[in-house]
């Protein structure tokens, strides 16, 4: 026993004996010894993934398979699990940064817990045979290869009925082979949350929120009753506008693919004298990326590194290139140190100018937090809502009016309805997305993963929240033979997470509205961020913290309130009392 202390000098022994900085000591050297080999892993896992997500390919997936098993192998040590267990154990003699940073050991080790290696294998090689499925599916209309782009383009675009549910159904074809890994998965993620203690995976996620289920469900749920009276209204705006388009009765639901999102997670092209994308027909997309890289840089963040430039992939496909890639938009920060990259597809329109400068914030949050007050496990958001509400909030920053001219999108003498441009703000990126993020999504997801939903139950259920909470349909029944669920990304590869982007979006209008409000003494409708680096002190001040502090304490202190949907209602209160009007005598709900 003596011998294995000497080799393994973090191993498990009796600490209640020990004084108060002897405890420090040692979890300072065992947090020392865990955050080097973190990073390092992290870093060969990522790299590994990116090639993988870049260049689709067998050789690619292997190499992401093995990667992950040597990092769960690192991160679900059962001696790592028992020192940090022992060690909280004297919770009170630690200072707060080591308990985040030990809590946190046991989180990532519940992603593969090593006590049971073939679980943790089987997990791994599922979640590559899953991605690789998804990466390099190919649509197809009419039996032509298409990609996931011309059928977001198409739907915006075709005002013919039959053709728009032809696409909308090939956009349903992923589901199909995706549905057995994604039961299997399940039953594999719930395994390894099962091993550490947490009752499910949805649980496991939320721990880092230090939420229950029923805790985040009961959030969720109080955010659309408190948003319900908006959403109802534009519901109704919407299928009355839909039905004059297409020539059709007014439906109770909405049927699916008359909308031109292909989850009707965002309502988009409803509001004329707002599209906003012919002012980018002379844009090339290098300028989007470098204009919203101005943004920040504006702010008095720095410039992104050199390798940023380097190492990412911005632009779609040549026409021909045999190469696959994810189709999906992200940022990485690969080292959790200066390897910053994003994966994107970036077009010239409106849609990649918001989603380029949402994705940019996430590597400007990265660059903000690497910094030696945060150790490289604390490396991440104050909470998974955080990194997406940063993106969020300098999304919503880009569509305002006045950033629009000053970036040069929009002239200088344009004029643009006040009106249309809140109606289109609501439809594109804000109230229908709650019903959808803080509904369907978790909704599901919880069903999914805490009460073990049958196979053959999962493409019911799914349409069944869609329309009781969304007030959506599909074009016909849809049977078990799809699984449309799996046709969204998230549900695969970042699953029981998507309650965080609704949560983000509450955030981004709290943040905007003290931005707008407190700082810049500007209408939170009609504000201008560029060039206000006191904005982008206030930012770094809420970023530069990580995940040191508990999330709601870091939102209190940034704007002195509690999540709220406060900010978000009273953006919107004129649209609310315009569209009472518009819809006055007719049919609402379904």
């Amino acid at each position: 026993m003596r011998r294995f202390r000497l080799l393994l000098p973090f191993a498990v022994t009796v600490l209640a004996a020990q004084g108060a900085s002897e405890v420090q000591i040692r979890a300072d050297r065992f947090l020392k010894l865990v955050n080097a080999g973190y990073q390092a892993l992290y870093n060969v896992e990522s790299r590994a993934q990116w090639d993988a997500s870049t260049d689709v390919s067998p050789i690619h997936d292997a190499g992401a398979e093995t990667a992950g098993k040597a990092r769960a192998a690192f991160n679900g040590n059962p001696a790592l699990i028992s020192e940090a267990r022992e060690l909280l154990e004297h919770r009170k003699d630690l200072n707060e940064i080591t308990v985040r940073q030990l809590e946190r050991v046991l989180m990532n080790a519940a992603e593969g817990p090593m006590t049971n290696p073939k679980l943790v294998g089987a997990r791994i090689e599922a979640e590559t045979k899953q991605a690789s499925i998804m990466n390099g599916f190919q649509f197809k209309v009419d039996g032509k290869p298409v990609t996931a782009n011309d059928i977001d383009t198409l739907l915006v675009k075709s005002v013919d009925l039959a053709e728009r549910r032809k696409w909308w159904e090939a956009s349903k074809e992923i589901g199909v082979p995706l549905k057995d890994g994604l039961a299997n998965l399940r039953d594999l993620r719930n395994g390894v949350a099962k091993e550490l203690g947490y009752p499910d995976y949805f649980a496991l996620q939320l721990a880092k929120y230090g939420m229950t289920t029923d805790e985040m469900l009961r959030l969720c749920r109080d955010i659309r009753r408190e948003l319900m009276p908006l959403y109802l209204e534009l519901h109704t705006w919407v299928k009355y506008e839909l039905a004059k388009k297409y020539g059709q009765p007014v439906p109770k639901r909405i049927p699916a693919h008359w909308i031109n999102n292909r989850w009707s997670q965002n309502w988009t092209g409803f509001v004329d004298g707002v599209d906003f994308d012919p002012y980018f027909k002379d844009w090339k997309p290098a300028q989007i990326v470098t204009t919203a890289e101005d943004f920040y840089v504006s702010l008095g963040f720095p410039k992104l590194p050199a390798t940023f430039w380097e190492r990412s992939d911005l632009y779609p496909l040549a026409k021909g290139d045999p190469r696959k890639k994810n189709a999906h938009a992200s940022c990485w920060h690969l080292d959790l140190d200066s390897d910053i990259r994003s994966l994107m597809s970036v077009e010239n329109n409106m849609e990649w100018f918001s989603t380029t400068h949402h994705e940019l914030g996430h590597g400007y949050y990265f660059i903000s937090y690497t910094n030696p007050g945060v150790p490289p496990l604390l490396r991440d958001g104050a909470a998974p809502f955080f990194h997406e509400g940063v993106g969020e909030l300098i999304a919503l920053a880009t569509r305002q009016v006045p950033y629009l001219k000053h970036a040069g999108v929009l002239p200088k003498d344009a004029k643009l309805d006040e009106t249309k441009v809140l109606l289109n703000d609501a439809l594109e990126v804000a109230i229908p997305f709650m019903f959808w993020a803080c509904g369907t999504m978790p909704e599901w997801e919880a069903d999914f993963y805490a009460k073990e939903m049958p196979k053959d139950e999962m493409n019911a259920r799914w349409w069944k929240v869609v329309a009781d909470l969304q007030g959506v349909e599909p074009p016909s029944p849809r049977s078990e033979a799809w699984c449309d669920p799996a046709t969204k990304t998230h549900i695969n590869d970042n699953p029981a997470y998507y309650y965080s982007y609704g949560l983000a979006t509450v955030f981004k209008f709290q943040m905007h509205d003290h931005i707008a409000r407190k700082i810049l003494h500007q209408d939170p409708r009609n504000t201008n961020y560029a060039g206000h680096k006191e904005v982008g002190a206030f930012l770094k001040g809420v970023l530069a913290k990580g995940a040191t502090e508990d999330w709601r304490k870091v939102l209190k202190d940034a704007t002195g309130e509690d999540l709220s949907t406060r900010a978000m209602a009273d953006y919107f209160q004129p649209l609310l009392v315009w569209l009472q009007a518009q819809n006055k005598g007719r049919q609402k709900g379904w």
